[in-house]
């Protein structure tokens, strides 16, 4: 594996020069360069921070981050901390760059979707550690969940979920990754299908929150539990490890259960002063359903709260909640209303004794809610606008503060008895502009690694060339291993990120190529490996194409169909060398397939045009690529 870090002891000298030579060099800066008149002088921040985000030609960088696409619906793939953009991995939108989403396997993925929009991925982890296995991402418009296989970095499964209204508070994976979030963000009438006027939102409207169970060799998604429960908002969420581990939490919003034609929910559903977490007991949850305690709507195994007790509970928040975050030792839930000043937190150990004596303040369709005073550990003055909150290792947490466009640093538990707790705001960042959500690196694992953390902002005006009123979106890279908090950089992804993930690279092997030996890839029965294979077969009005493709020629280079056919062609490219693609592209057919190195793929379609053809390869893959090319007759 190439060397990751010892790279910066060589650069170190070099950079420092080019940045200090750059600096005195007495030449104007270029138009349009940098603010103010230029770099002031040879400022050791500025050295420092080029230096910091260094990565020499060849060398790699120390992570992978992995960005949501928000409503571009696909995953965007960067290295820190270089935050240079490596890929794009398509997730819930067909991507002609890899032709994802024009093959039959990915088209009957995406199903009757052409759009979705992905916000919260989630890796993988063992013991509470990222694993490096799979990455999750919810679709929050079409109630999805897709498994990404990290060893070709492809989409492998989406999983649709019955009575999900607005899959919101997803991806969030339990410590060994029995089981992943999902809920409901917009309530809807329950069961899925049924008609009810918003005039009956709080009676006949419901939320649902779900776990979804995957299959530990495979990784295979499939549906475990359901529990229906009030036509709140459910927003964000997060598992519980270590001394919380077997526990879900979803912050939700729009506790007044009402949705008034015309008048506007930012005002509805702001008038209490608190809204709640939810906390479910997932292992109870599925053993209720085994026991066959639940009941079956659409499909799925759905328990109510009212007829099933101890697998959930509410305990209040500051209103309007977004973020709902595990500490890595899995003691504390920190809680954050965007609409208060003040980010609490809560103890698990309290929350346990709450249940266990029946502390509750009341009792919501089934649902007991936890007394606020007998589970609160402390409310921490942290600014306005709190939002999400993210974690070192070393005892501290950083909460992102919208309205301040910030992030605060300030530290966890333990507390002095009748502290002051603005004393444990240690340090504010100003960040650009109006910071959602934000992530540390390895910061969702019970060992975060306190080196990097990542501002994903919601607007980036004016700091970069201009593109238009249509803008990309703004990600700061910020050093948190010092005193104080550092910038370092300003990189830029086109809308819109919600949040993201940041794992060692160290802890993902991806593959070269699929090697035609390999038992980790069992082979597709239509490839084929040599000319001598290729064929073309028909059955009545279908035709069957066997295709092989290799530098730099298609085999068979011409096929024969009438109109009406229906017409299955099977790609395989025997290339054994990395970075070796070919692409088939069928003229005026819309037809688009990428094949990697020693992969399969079919695309099935019906010739319904009349005329002669051209199809080619559509990957630069040797000299000859040009030539490269073929005809499709359809008489």
């Amino acid at each position: 594996m190439r060397l990751r870090i010892s790279y910066r002891l060589v650069a170190l000298p070099m950079i420092a020069l080019l940045v200090s030579g750059f600096a005195g060099c007495g030449k104007a800066p270029p138009r349009g360069g940098a603010r103010g008149g230029g770099i002031r002088g040879t400022g050791s921040e500025i050295t420092d921070a080029a230096l910091a985000t260094y990565v020499a030609p060849g060398d790699l960088d120390e992570y992978y981050l992995f960005y949501s696409g928000g409503h571009s619906g696909q995953i965007f793939v960067a290295g820190v901390p270089s935050m240079r953009h490596i890929s794009t991995i398509p997730v819930f939108t067909p991507y002609p760059g890899t032709g994802y989403g024009f093959d039959d396997e990915t088209r009957e993925m995406l199903g009757e979707y052409s759009w979705g929009d992905s916000h919260h991925p989630g890796l993988s982890e063992t013991d509470g550690e990222y694993d490096g296995r799979w990455l999750f991402i919810n679709d929050n418009a079409n109630g999805r969940l897709a498994r990404i296989d990290l060893r070709d970095f492809k989409t492998k499964q989406i999983l649709k979920v019955p009575n999900i209204s607005a899959n919101h508070g997803s991806s969030f994976v339990s410590p060994n990754t029995e089981y992943i979030t999902m809920s409901t963000r917009m309530s809807v009438p329950f069961p899925q299908g049924t008609y009810a006027d918003v005039t009956e939102y709080g009676t006949r409207y419901k939320g649902i929150v779900a776990g979804i169970k995957v299959d530990p060799d495979s990784g295979e998604m499939s549906l475990g539990w359901e529990i229906i429960v009030p036509p709140f908002n459910y927003d964000l969420g997060d598992a519980g490890k270590g001394p919380s581990e077997g526990y879900f939490f979803w912050t939700c919003y729009n506790s007044e259960r009402e949705f008034i034609e015309g008048g506007k929910l930012e005002v509805t559903a702001s008038q209490r002063d608190r809204d709640y977490i939810l906390m479910v007991d997932w292992r109870a949850a599925q053993q209720a359903v085994d026991a066959g305690r639940a009941r079956t709507y659409a499909g799925a195994q759905v328990l109510d709260p009212a007829d099933v007790s101890d697998i959930a509970w509410y305990f209040p928040l500051a209103k309007s909640p977004h973020g709902v975050d595990v500490s890595p030792d899995g003691r504390w839930i920190v809680g954050s209303g965007k609409l208060s000043p003040t980010t609490t937190v809560f103890d698990i150990e309290k929350i346990k004794l709450a249940i266990q004596n029946e502390d509750f303040e009341e009792t919501i369709d089934g649902i007991p809610v936890l007394t606020y005073n007998s589970v609160r550990e402390a409310e921490i003055p942290v600014g306005l606008g709190p939002l999400h909150t993210q974690f070192d290792g070393n005892g501290y947490a950083y909460t992102s503060l919208f309205i301040e466009s910030a992030i605060v640093k300030w530290k966890l538990p333990p507390y002095d008895a009748g502290a002051d707790m603005s004393q444990y705001v240690v340090e504010k960042i100003p960040v650009a502009y109006n910071i959602g959500h934000l992530v540390s690196a390895e910061g969702d694992s019970r060992s975060p690694d306190g080196n990097y953390l990542i501002a994903l902002n919601k607007l980036s005006k004016g700091r970069h060339l201009s593109v238009g009123p249509s803008i990309p979106e703004s990600a700061q890279l910020i050093d948190i291993t010092g005193d104080r908090m550092t910038l370092l950089y300003d990189a830029f992804t086109e809308p819109e990120p919600h949040y993201a993930v940041m794992i060692h690279a160290d802890k993902i092997d991806p593959i070269e190529v699929y090697r035609r030996d390999d038992p980790e890839w069992p082979q597709n029965p239509d490839a084929i490996w040599a000319v001598e294979d290729t064929r073309v077969e028909r059955r009545g009005r279908t035709v069957e194409v066997w295709m092989l493709a290799v530098r730099s020629f298609f085999s068979p280079d011409v096929i024969r169909v009438n109109q009406g056919d229906r017409v299955i062609i099977h790609v395989t490219n025997i290339e054994q060398t990395r970075d070796e693609l070919h692409g088939l592209a069928i003229n005026d057919y819309n037809i688009n397939i990428v094949i990697d190195p020693g992969e399969t793929k079919t695309v099935t379609f019906t010739a319904d045009k009349s005329g002669v053809f051209a199809f080619y390869c559509t990957n630069f893959c040797s000299a000859l690529h040009q030539e490269m090319q073929g005809y499709l007759l359809v008489k």
